[in-house]
């Protein structure tokens, strides 16, 4: 009995040491990445890519670039966070929770759009007509691309008269849902939708004018959480690198 319990110990001595001999990189790596809800698809095209030149597999969390910022704030163990614009970044550098200033990786282009057959040429007015009941926008106060709509319906001038017919989406992967399922006639997006959808469901469109809001540029910053990981200053350096940009283009971004 007692020759059975040592041969029991080796064994189980012998597969430890083996464990502790085996490299690092033989074991799955896992990245956490807190991602705005506009970059839901764009995402795991972008991660697809990363664990296919590194071999780390990055697990996106998406959600309204505010709400995130709560989550980091309340110690969230996200290790990079790309965000829908720079001022949720910087409030994260400014109170200690990022290691370095927030980089612009890409800026956002605003659409309206619906599933149905809409002509959007003078889609202000389109807006005022009884046939629109329903009209999407995240929210303002933690979506960016929901605050970049309530700036283009007030420099607009319709924003206090269409207000009865706006619903507001918690992000806007919900505006885009609403949009989709035809749950509302119109909403305010991200371009990337489009991209998105290509092949799969026709959606009719229309660019806003860049013009009638503030820029959406939306930044990245290496969480406290990710700070000395090597991976999370790799994903980083990824974003920001030519591969990555030609991704964002084919998804409506702007890049520099």
């Amino acid at each position: 009995m007692k020759i059975l319990t040592k041969l029991k110990l080796h064994i189980q001595l012998t597969l430890a040491l083996s464990c502790l001999l085996i490299p690092a990189s033989t074991f799955a790596q896992t990245l956490k990445v807190a991602a705005a809800a506009n970059l839901q698809s764009v995402i795991k095209v972008l991660g697809a890519e990363f664990t296919k030149k590194t071999g780390v597999v990055v697990e996106p969390i998406v959600g309204s670039s505010g709400n995130l910022t709560t989550q980091i704030s309340n110690g969230a163990p996200f290790d990079v966070f790309l965000s829908a614009d720079m001022d949720f970044p910087q409030k994260l550098y400014t109170t200690g929770f990022a290691s370095k200033k927030p980089v612009v990786y890409a800026k956002g282009s605003l659409i309206i759009c619906s599933n149905k057959d809409i002509e959007f040429d003078n889609w202000e007015r389109m807006l005022l007509t009884p046939a629109i009941k329903k009209v999407a926008i995240a929210n303002p106060t933690i979506a960016p691309y929901g605050k970049a709509a309530t700036e283009t319906l007030k420099l607009k001038g319709i924003l206090s008269e269409i207000h009865s017919k706006i619903v507001i989406g918690e992000s806007i992967s919900q505006v885009n849902t609403y949009i989709t399922t035809g749950s509302v006639d119109v909403g305010f997006t991200t371009q990337a939708l489009v991209k998105d959808l290509e092949g799969k469901q026709k959606i009719y469109w229309k660019a806003i004018d860049p013009k009638t809001y503030s820029p959406i540029e939306q930044g990245i910053v290496v969480l406290k959480h990710g700070e000395g990981n090597p991976n999370a200053e790799k994903f980083y350096q990824f974003i920001l690198s030519a591969d990555a940009k030609r991704i964002f283009k084919e998804y409506g971004y702007i890049v520099e």
